[in-house]
């Protein structure tokens, strides 16, 4: 029988921050093995500022579901940029905190999760033994295909399970270590799926409601948006998400803005997304095509689908297998003709909101995050294995 493994998951966001694929995986992976979440250090000035929020304030540990505790750390060890020894110092004592925590509740193994390249200094400072990448982006974040960084090289050679969401990404990155597997991004299929109530800022918008549900960045095509607004001044454009990193786009922001069958109504709780999209008519993915755009696997795809949505798409690599459920468009006339068709009968007809919602179903978050889980016992097999291989006879 196998030791009882706990899992450090390493990640760039705070637990309360905008969702993300990996809050989805890991969260679910806690009913698998216990598991930390380690939050990003405050600077070590925060803590030492009376005037901060986090003056002096220790760890915080919470549980937001079972198996699962969160780590936002204290001024015992912040960030420091440098110099490079106290950066790793403190980086270590966060690490080591979560170690303990694991090890109390009965963790004999401990698999480090990484969900970024540039916590590589993670696998020489906390002992573990089963290490794992798991890559949901492109981390150049550039519109211009980059070689893979020596940064990432070395992380990818180094761990024991690397994990990628997109065939791009798996082309681009795959080679480099045998035991890499292709896990999509999911859905949580029931939440999406229910029925629910319209909210009263989406009820007061007239329909039909042409809508994007995400965080509106400027990977999208936001002059684009503002194009299909002024070709269909009959028909509401929403967006529900936070305007955040749009550098280079304000103008479009502010295009979208003037336009009266523009609806912007802003970010909202993770839990009500799935009923602004059910009571949308048609879902957009707007994204730009280009280098960047080429290796993502949007969250929402699913997101949208499991509603039962009719959904219309840029070109972008993750969807084109999706072309029997969603709608492909790049040129302006196709997009308009794309939107028009989806709000047709046949569109909209019950068996095809079903065949959406089938094709979601197989992406539900559960399965999918039972696939990583089955990855981690099979290398902490390994490990097993290769223990029992070295004991005396």
């Amino acid at each position: 029988m196998s030791s009882p493994a706990g899992v450090i998951a390493v990640v760039p966001d705070r637990w309360a921050d905008i969702c993300m694929p990996r809050h989805q995986v890991v969260r679910r992976l806690a009913s698998h093995f216990p598991t930390v979440w380690v939050e990003p250090a405050a600077a070590w000035r925060e803590h030492l500022l009376p005037s901060s929020g986090l003056f002096l304030e220790a760890d915080r540990w919470t549980s937001p579901f079972p198996g699962l505790e969160v780590l936002s750390p204290g001024f015992r060890h912040p960030l420091f940029f440098r110099p490079r020894w106290l950066y790793r110092a403190t980086f270590r004592s966060r690490l080591e905190a979560a170690r303990r925590r694991l090890v109390a509740r009965g963790a004999r193994r401990i698999v480090l999760y990484l969900w970024r390249d540039e916590f590589e200094d993670a696998l020489d400072l906390v002992a573990h033994d089963v290490s794992c990448y798991h890559i949901d982006d492109e981390y150049s974040f550039s519109d211009v295909d980059l070689p893979n960084s020596p940064r990432e090289i070395r992380v990818l050679e180094r761990v024991d399970q690397v994990i990628v969401h997109s065939k791009a990404l798996l082309e681009k990155k795959g080679g480099i270590n045998p035991r890499t597997a292709l896990v999509p991004n999911g859905v949580d299929f029931q939440s999406f799926a229910m029925p629910r109530d319209v909210f009263p800022d989406l009820a007061a918008v007239p329909k039909p409601r042409i809508g994007y549900v995400g965080v509106i960045k400027k990977q999208l095509d936001l002059a684009l948006l503002t194009r299909l607004a002024q070709a269909r001044p009959q028909y509401s454009f929403v967006l529900v998400g936070p305007v955040l990193n749009v550098s280079g786009k304000e103008r479009d922001i502010a295009a979208l803005r003037e336009l009266s069958n523009v609806h912007l109504l802003g970010e909202k709780p993770p839990d009500a997304l799935p009923a602004y999209i059910q009571h949308l008519d048609v879902c957009l993915m707007c994204y730009e095509v280009n280098a960047y755009t080429r290796y993502i696997y949007p969250l929402k795809l699913h997101e949208y689908m499991a509603t039962g949505r009719p959904v219309v798409s840029s070109h972008i690599d993750a969807v084109l297998a999706y072309q029997a459920q969603v709608y492909m468009a790049r040129t302006d006339p196709e997009w308009l003709h794309a939107i028009d068709d989806s709000l047709g009968i046949a569109a909209q007809a019950p068996d095809r909101s079903r065949a959406r919602q089938e094709r979601a179903r197989e992406h539900d978050w559960d399965s999918l995050v039972g696939q990583i889980a089955g990855l981690f016992h099979e290398a902490l097999a390994r490990v097993e294995s290769e223990d029992r291989g070295r004991m005396p006879a």
